[in-house]
Protein backbone atom coordinates (compact mmCIF):
# COMPACT_ATOMS: atom_id res chain seq x y z
CA UNK A 1 0.00 0.00 0.00
CA UNK A 2 1.48 3.05 -1.46
CA UNK A 3 1.38 6.29 1.30
CA UNK A 4 -0.53 9.41 -0.04
CA UNK A 5 0.67 12.85 0.65
CA UNK A 6 -2.00 14.39 3.48
CA UNK A 7 -3.39 10.80 4.31
CA UNK A 8 -4.22 12.19 7.78
CA UNK A 9 -5.96 15.35 6.62
CA UNK A 10 -8.03 13.38 3.45
CA UNK A 11 -8.95 10.39 6.01
CA UNK A 12 -10.46 13.78 8.78
CA UNK A 13 -12.31 15.14 5.53
CA UNK A 14 -13.53 11.51 3.70
CA UNK A 15 -15.27 10.97 7.63
CA UNK A 16 -16.36 14.54 7.50
CA UNK A 17 -18.07 14.14 3.97
CA UNK A 18 -18.81 10.14 4.49
CA UNK A 19 -20.96 11.12 7.64
CA UNK A 20 -22.82 13.82 5.75
CA UNK A 21 -23.11 11.25 3.00
CA UNK A 22 -24.07 8.60 5.47
CA UNK A 23 -27.01 11.41 7.15
CA UNK A 24 -28.42 11.61 3.40
CA UNK A 25 -29.11 7.96 3.02
CA UNK A 26 -31.22 7.94 6.03
CA UNK A 27 -28.54 6.56 8.37
CA UNK A 28 -28.74 8.38 11.96
CA UNK A 29 -25.62 9.52 12.48
CA UNK A 30 -22.71 9.20 14.69
CA UNK A 31 -22.72 9.88 18.45
CA UNK A 32 -20.06 11.88 20.14
CA UNK A 33 -18.94 8.96 21.98
CA UNK A 34 -18.97 6.93 19.13
CA UNK A 35 -14.83 5.98 18.17
CA UNK A 36 -12.81 6.55 15.31
CA UNK A 37 -12.57 3.09 14.39
CA UNK A 38 -16.27 2.45 14.89
CA UNK A 39 -16.84 5.27 12.32
CA UNK A 40 -14.74 4.32 9.72
CA UNK A 41 -15.57 0.93 9.43
CA UNK A 42 -19.03 2.18 9.17
CA UNK A 43 -18.45 4.33 6.41
CA UNK A 44 -16.65 1.71 4.64
CA UNK A 45 -19.12 -1.23 4.49
CA UNK A 46 -21.73 1.87 3.60
CA UNK A 47 -19.48 3.16 0.91
CA UNK A 48 -18.81 -0.74 -0.36
CA UNK A 49 -22.64 -1.41 -0.42
CA UNK A 50 -23.18 1.26 -2.73
CA UNK A 51 -20.73 0.35 -4.57
CA UNK A 52 -18.80 3.65 -4.09
CA UNK A 53 -15.70 1.46 -3.67
CA UNK A 54 -14.05 -1.80 -4.55
CA UNK A 55 -14.10 -3.75 -1.15
CA UNK A 56 -10.55 -5.27 0.42
CA UNK A 57 -9.91 -8.77 0.03
CA UNK A 58 -11.21 -10.23 3.37
CA UNK A 59 -7.84 -11.19 4.72
CA UNK A 60 -7.15 -7.54 4.50
CA UNK A 61 -9.63 -5.93 5.92
CA UNK A 62 -7.76 -4.42 8.91
CA UNK A 63 -8.28 -0.49 10.07
CA UNK A 64 -5.32 0.84 8.10
CA UNK A 65 -6.50 -0.52 5.22
CA UNK A 66 -9.85 0.87 5.52
CA UNK A 67 -8.47 4.43 6.36
CA UNK A 68 -5.97 4.25 3.22
CA UNK A 69 -9.30 3.24 1.11
CA UNK A 70 -11.31 6.26 2.24
CA UNK A 71 -8.63 8.73 1.69
CA UNK A 72 -8.20 7.38 -1.75
CA UNK A 73 -12.06 7.23 -2.66
CA UNK A 74 -12.55 11.43 -1.14
CA UNK A 75 -8.63 12.26 -3.01
CA UNK A 76 -10.56 10.92 -6.35
CA UNK A 77 -13.83 13.13 -5.76
CA UNK A 78 -11.87 16.65 -4.96
CA UNK A 79 -11.07 18.66 -8.10
CA UNK A 80 -7.88 19.71 -9.72
CA UNK A 81 -5.52 22.59 -7.65
CA UNK A 82 -7.50 21.28 -4.22
CA UNK A 83 -5.03 22.01 -1.07
CA UNK A 84 -5.44 18.28 0.21
CA UNK A 85 -4.18 17.47 -3.00
CA UNK A 86 -0.81 19.11 -3.25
Amino acid sequence: MKKIKNEAALLKAALKVGETYAKNRGYKGFSGTDAAKQKIEALYRLLVQDKMIHPLPEDQEDLLSMKHKLALWLQKKLPEGHELLK
